[in-house]
């Protein structure tokens, strides 16, 4: 039994934690957008933190489970409802053989992720499942799901002892989407190798406004209506980037790249967004606002440890509420 795709969205695509050690190749990691999120879905359901789980953007697929499935939804807000009912996020919920999950409206956020217990049966790319679509690799067919798609399951589970003739049953646990770091809402900065190119008044712009980001934004990158100046004229050679690279474009304006970045470039680096703080920004779009503060490396490293530290113990209590919860309605 599966999963059936009775309607396509905008851009549904399956993703997991990423595809590394091939940038040398010219394929870089992609994944999932906001991996805080992507990770605690999977955790929420039982399952190891990377496993494949569908990313979801407004308008969304509409989708049919043929068989009774355990999921959950994190990140982004966009009214999710089975049969018609409206389900919480960040929370597990057990679905009826023919549920049918659909999605009303846009609340909050830009990317839903909808992991399952029973897991996705899909062919394994370069270590990874996630979709490339440069490449039209990975994934479901190397692109996003479409209409009259079916996936297959890994896994059959049977939970009939649980549903008392409802649709859905949500089960008595739920993650916190928000993890020990919700002092400001800056997004924190570690300066990048050209951070020193830029003047002294366009420094103190970067730091202290607010930048909106423009229609070009989407999983490669995120276009910053700015206006910065670099001193003097060096130029760079292609180098290197990552997701969260800031790069000064020749007009003065920024680019964010996000997971489907491109392996080098060659604009300047003024800084790197702390991977804490990538999940930020991946539920950001068009007519946000991000404003950027400075940290050090060893703050960054903190601040990663913490996150990491806040999921570890999320899946600790998942797996035993989970094992908990299913034998007693055995």
């Amino acid at each position: 039994m599966s999963l059936r795709i009775i309607k396509s969205g905008v851009l549904d695509t399956i993703q997991d934690s990423g595809r590394y050690r091939f940038q040398h190749l010219g394929i870089n990691p992609g994944g999932a957008m906001d991996r805080f999120a992507s990770r605690a879905a999977n955790i929420l359901v039982g399952n190891n933190g990377h496993e494949a789980l569908i990313e979801l953007h407004f308008p969304s697929a509409i989708l049919l489970f043929e068989q009774q499935a355990l999921i959950t939804l994190t990140g982004a807000d966009f009214s999710a409802t089975i049969n018609g009912d409206p389900v919480p996020l960040w929370q597990p919920l057990l679905l009826a053989k023919n549920s049918i999950l659909q999605f009303q409206r846009l609340k909050q956020g830009a990317r839903c992720y909808l992991a399952i217990r029973e897991k996705l049966n899909i062919p394994i790319w370069l270590n990874s499942y996630s979709t490339n679509l440069k490449a039209a690799a990975g994934g479901f067919c190397g692109r996003a799901l479409q209409k009259n798609d079916v996936i297959p399951f890994q896994e059959r589970h049977e939970y009939k002892n649980i549903f008392n003739q409802s649709d859905f049953v949500v089960l008595p646990w739920k993650a916190n989407s928000w993890w020990n770091d919700q002092a400001t809402e800056k997004v924190r900065v570690v300066a990048g190798k050209e951070w020193s190119w830029l003047s002294e008044k366009s420094k103190h712009r970067f730091l202290n406004h607010a930048f909106r980001i423009g229609s070009l934004a989407d999983r490669m990158g995120y276009h910053l209506q700015t206006n910065l100046h670099a001193s003097g004229n060096a130029e760079l050679v292609s180098s290197a980037v990552t997701f969260g690279t800031i790069q000064l474009l020749p007009n003065g304006e920024l680019i964010i790249l996000m997971a489907d970045h491109q392996t080098t470039g060659g604009y300047p680096r003024l800084g790197y967004v702390v991977s804490a703080h990538l999940p930020r920004l991946a539920q950001k779009q068009t007519g946000d606002t991000i404003h950027f503060a400075l940290t050090t490396p060893q703050e960054s490293e903190q601040l990663f440890f913490k996150q990491e530290r806040h999921l570890r113990q999320l899946q600790n209590a998942c797996r035993f509420r989970l094992e908990e919860f299913l034998n007693a309605h055995h």
